[in-house]
């Protein structure tokens, strides 16, 4: 449209805070975007993921109009959707790897059984106990989206639907609180991911512990 907002003018603008820049610029892309990540990953694949996560880097660090497009709203057009259709493939691409290796690890756990398997259940639930912690320290309207993505584990698509937001809202929510989060978090995790390789070693202490007193006859 001939009176449409330049998109370097929208990432200036967004780049100073200006949200509403941010939503016009999610409305104005995500379409094409879903259709990318759509035909990577399949229509039953969590390409609706690849596209939020790429408005998330968005968000967070958005793109520098070079100094020969700035001005050309063409230009920076298509400098803008370059760097989106890239990170979306990008993002497309590790959501493949991190399926696989999924897939790779539950294989292997299904062949242990035993108290390895027991100490990874608590480790994983005192770890999921640090982040709802923290995010019950959040603004209500991240809180609701966050606990949906990382308790709920819901894609952005069920989030929207259940909280009645836009995809790019519940999108840019979530970026909002995981900012908020990382500081407080990655000490916390640091500490919990401690805790739990010196319980990992606890299993070979029970096992010494048992063979002494089984030589002298008190197993239990």
């Amino acid at each position: 449209m001939m009176n449409e907002t330049p998109d370097g003018q929208l990432l200036r603008r967004h780049r100073k805070g200006d949200t509403a820049a941010f939503t016009e610029l999610v409305k104005r892309h995500e379409g094409c975007l879903l259709q990318h990540a759509r035909a990577v990953l399949g229509a039953g694949g969590p390409y609706e993921d690849a596209v939020q996560e790429a408005f998330m880097k968005l968000a967070q660090n958005p793109p520098v109009v070079p100094p020969e497009a700035d001005g050309d709203a063409g230009l920076e057009r298509a400098h803008l959707l370059s760097w989106l259709h890239t990170v979306t493939r990008n993002n497309c691409m590790d959501l493949i790897r991190s399926e696989t290796r999924r897939n790779r690890r539950e294989h292997q756990a299904a062949r242990h059984e035993g108290t390895d398997g027991e100490m990874s259940r608590i480790d994983e639930h005192d770890t999921r106990a640090i982040v709802k912690r923290e995010v019950e320290k959040l603004p209500a309207d991240q809180r609701e989206v966050l606990v949906l993505r990382l308790l709920g584990e819901r894609s952005y698509k069920e989030i929207a639907e259940i909280t009645g937001k836009k995809i790019g809202t519940v999108g840019w929510l979530v970026s909002v609180g995981l900012q908020a989060l990382g500081a407080q978090l990655q000490p916390l995790l640091a500490m919990s991911d401690g805790s739990a390789r010196t319980s990992r070693s606890a299993p070979s202490a029970r096992m010494d512990s048992a063979r002494t007193s089984g030589a002298q006859g008190e197993l239990s």
